[in-house]
């Protein structure tokens, strides 16, 4: 079995936003929107005070709030952890939105597609990236890269098959993998820095599958 897992790791977050822009630009979202925010803060006090930059994509829980609340089952878990939106089935009702402890999804009252799209001969957008007004979206680990794996390629270690944000950070903050295989690069950064891991608001039970590492203070 299959259970694909992000790992960010803290100390190497330098809050550059690639993450975000790439995300915009490969899921062809509208201007200003994208599926993973970076929240920054403050930590310590004067003078000794750090900027911290969090990386927020959907956490893609195993106890999902959201799929549990949503009345067409319209948000529904894949056998192998990723969480996705059936938009022929979201009414826009919402409740996902309130019962998500993580703040991880947009609604779409409407979307405006890129310019170029009136000059495309086709479609370029895969099923998870047709959103349609008046529906919710968020992070879907981009399944249409990582479904795309076979011939060898392996999400997490090679980049056609690798969720892009991944692919763009600067700082190299981010891991992607499968928790199942001990091989896999987000399993094998886990192990190393297990003392450091941690997830946002476990006591909400959810059981996320993006993972921290926490910061090192200096």
């Amino acid at each position: 079995m299959v259970h694909w897992v992000m790992v960010i790791d803290l100390n190497k977050c330098v809050g550059c936003m690639a993450c975000v822009a790439a995300c915009q630009i490969e899921n062809f979202l509208p201007l200003g929107v994208s599926w993973g925010r970076v929240v920054d803060f403050e930590d310590g006090k004067y003078p000794s005070v750090e900027r911290v930059f969090l990386p927020m994509p959907c956490m893609h829980c195993e106890e999902a709030p959201c799929v549990k609340v949503c009345p067409t089952e319209a948000t529904f878990r894949r056998e192998d952890g990723v969480v996705l939106i059936d938009y022929d089935k979201c009414i826009g009702c919402r409740l996902c939105m309130i019962a998500c402890p993580y703040d991880s999804r947009i609604y779409f009252e409407k979307v405006d597609l890129p310019l170029f799209f009136s000059r495309l001969k086709r479609d370029p957008r895969s099923k998870y990236q047709k959103i349609k007004e008046k529906v919710v979206a968020k992070c879907t680990f981009c399944v249409h890269r990582i479904d795309k794996r076979g011939d060898g390629k392996v999400p997490g270690r090679d980049p056609e098959v690798t969720p892009i944000c991944v692919n763009v950070c600067n700082g190299h903050a981010r891991y992607f993998g499968d928790l199942d295989d001990p091989e896999s690069e987000a399993s094998k950064i886990l192990m190393k820095e297990r003392k450091r891991v941690f997830v946002l608001y476990e006591k909400a039970n959810t059981k996320p599958s993006v993972y921290y590492l926490r910061r090192i203070k200096r």
